[in-house]
C-alpha cells in the first residue's frame, strides 16, 4: 500500500506541476523586489510612530500596574 503511494509521489512531483503553472501564467517565484519607498510591512512613517507610541503607552501602563502590585509605588 505505501509502496504505491511512494512510487506516485515520485513520478510526479508537486512542485514541477506548479513551475510549469506559474510559466504558463506569466508570473515567476522569485522573491518580490524592495521598492524604496520608505514603507515597512507597508506603514508608512505616521503610521508607524502611531503604533510605537501606543506599543509605549502599554509598557508603561502595565509597568506601572505591576508597580501597585507587587507594592514597590504606591499612590
Amino acid at each position: 500500500m505505501f509502496d504505491n503511494l511512494r512510487e506516485q509521489a515520485n513520478s510526479s512531483p508537486f512542485y514541477e506541476d506548479e513551475a510549469q503553472f506559474q510559466e504558463a501564467a506569466g508570473t515567476s517565484a522569485a522573491a518580490p523586489r524592495r521598492s524604496s519607498s520608505g514603507r515597512i510591512l507597508g506603514m508608512t512613517a505616521p503610521q508607524r510612530f502611531f503604533i510605537v507610541l501606543m506599543l509605549m503607552f502599554t509598557v508603561c501602563i502595565l509597568g506601572t500596574l505591576f508597580l501597585l502590585v507587587t507594592g514597590k509605588f504606591g499612590i
